[in-house]
């Protein structure tokens, strides 16, 4: 019975109602209102509590981002959210940083502070089921990530599973490595579970290399499941890297459509103030030859600042039409089972 429900799973459904949306302008300047943020974050206590050792870590290639090592809270994100008129968000768990390489030496209790931020973050959803929709994070290539997954199967709280390849140090070149994920996305799918996955690694050679091997080797593990690549294949920045992977997967969309059924791309910190107007309309050419109804908003709060700010000033820079602004910024993913209707 469990498989058959699975199967039936209404695994993704793309609202884009427009009731309460604001009217948007065309190109420069559009101004519709962001139903839905899919990419936020919240730290445990736990993790703050790890942070200043992983920040000074000698495995770090560089500095913690002061935006991210801030003790903000649940009512921080929420009192953002009310002033930028944003009814959801979907709120990463950052407990993947427990089992990070870049820690060294590796945190003894690195297995009990994952649990505990995972624990914490879902507690949030649970206190707020009307605003919040939480991912529990893995490394996917520890050796509890997939004890993680099954200790959640079942549980409403939980609407998918957040992985960072970066941050885990994961090599989509090696094929141990690459059957470790296509496992994880396994275990995902038969839990139900979405994936939202920062899948630019650390080599220096990232693109669309990495997303042939996603596509044929991880990417069918899904098993239906929705699937969302946080920043758009990149790690922030519209640069060579980010361009090459979502060249890739519009390359691969264009010889087979059904790649992208249950395929979707959040724009989180995807662009800035400084990125180009070359760089931008390169990015938008690729985002409609993909099909502008794969992309969703995000913010990476709390790396964005104040989210009507981002929203109103960083997002029109983009050039995309009205329409097209119209379908990303009132998107809103949902993921839920027949048997949670």
């Amino acid at each position: 019975m469990h498989n058959i429900v699975r199967r039936l799973s209404a695994v993704l459904i793309l609202s884009t109602a427009l009731a309460g949306v604001a009217v948007a302008q065309d190109g420069e300047g559009s101004q519709v209102q962001v139903r839905t943020d899919h990419h936020m974050h919240v730290h445990s206590p736990a993790i703050l509590g790890f942070l200043p050792g992983y920040c000074a870590s000698p495995g770090r290639q560089g500095p913690c981002d002061p935006a991210f090592i801030g003790p903000l809270t649940v009512d921080d994100l929420l009192k953002d959210m009310d002033a930028a008129g944003i009814r959801r968000g979907w709120l990463m768990s950052t407990a993947y940083l427990a089992h990070s390489p870049m820690m060294v030496p590796p945190a003894p209790d690195a297995h009990e502070i994952m649990m505990s931020a995972n624990d914490f973050t879902v507690d949030l959803a649970r206190a707020h089921p009307d605003r919040i929709s939480t991912f529990i994070g893995i490394n996917p290539i520890a050796d509890d990530a997939l004890g993680e997954i099954a200790r959640w199967k079942g549980d409403p709280a939980v609407t998918g599973i957040k992985l960072h390849l970066t941050n885990s140090d994961v090599d989509l070149r090696s094929p141990e490595q690459v059957a470790k994920l296509a496992a994880v996305f396994a275990a995902a799918a038969d839990a139900d579970l979405a994936i939202m996955i920062h899948m630019r690694t650390r080599a220096p050679d990232y693109g669309a290399s990495d997303v042939a091997v996603f596509l044929s080797e991880i990417l069918p593990h899904a098993s239906g499941v929705s699937v969302v690549i946080a920043h758009s294949g990149g790690w922030g920045g519209t640069n060579a890297f980010t361009l090459s992977a979502l060249e890739g997967f519009a390359t691969a969309i264009e010889h087979d459509p059904t790649i992208r059924r249950n395929l979707f791309f959040d724009l989180a910190q995807v662009f800035d103030e400084t990125t180009s107007a070359a760089d931008l309309q390169a990015l938008a050419t690729l985002m409609r030859r993909i099909g502008v109804d794969a992309f969703v908003p995000g913010s990476d709060w709390p790396f964005s600042g104040d989210l009507a700010t981002y929203y109103a000033e960083i997002y029109p820079r983009l050039p995309l039409t009205e329409a097209e602004w119209t379908t990303i910024r009132s998107h809103e993913v949902i993921h839920r089972s027949i048997g949670a209707m």
